[in-house]
């Protein structure tokens, strides 16, 4: 997506713009991640009185923001229900479903609500979970340490690890 932003913007001035093979031209009309393992690492911190949080990456954020000014939908899909998914989201200005046990169901439904196609949706995710929303959409991508199911999956592997700024990348 970042390279589709930059060719975009490019294409506006009138200036060429090289692909660079490590970052796909990802053209896609929405993006739909998984949450833990994307935005985060994958692990979370529980103190003494049973309270969770989690680790996340401020790269994403901007990532997140420059995909809404271009009038991108992102939508976080979470199997987990917690507290920490929604505040993430809500701090992101993005759409979330969480509490799912099936993903796909949820993405077919929120696209067809948006009028938007499965084949133009990129999906991020990294664990079995994830397969269902991977099989269904155009641009099915993963984290470079997705459980062996997802990344065979994957049209493409991002170089970054969740919380580490994959969902900007």
């Amino acid at each position: 997506l970042a390279g589709g932003i930059a060719a975009s913007l490019a294409r506006r001035e009138g200036a060429a713009w090289v692909a660079d093979p490590r970052h796909p031209f990802i053209d896609v009309d929405a993006v739909v991640t998984d949450f833990d393992g994307v935005h985060t690492d994958d692990t979370a911190a529980v103190d003494e009185l049973g309270r969770e949080s989690v680790r996340v990456s401020r790269a994403d954020g901007h990532g997140v923001a420059r995909l809404r000014d271009h009038g991108i939908p992102v939508l976080i899909l979470s199997a987990e229900a917690n507290p920490v998914v929604s505040r993430r989201a809500e701090k992101l200005g993005v759409d979330v479903i969480q509490g799912l046990a099936d993903k796909g169901a949820a993405l077919r439904e929120w696209a067809a609500a948006r009028g938007i196609r499965l084949d133009r949706i990129a999906y991020l995710g990294n664990d079995r979970g994830d397969i269902p929303a991977l099989d269904m959409v155009g641009w099915p991508l993963a984290v470079p340490d997705a459980a062996l199911d997802a990344l065979e999956r994957a049209r493409h592997v991002l170089e970054r690890h969740g919380g580490h700024g994959a969902v900007r990348e």
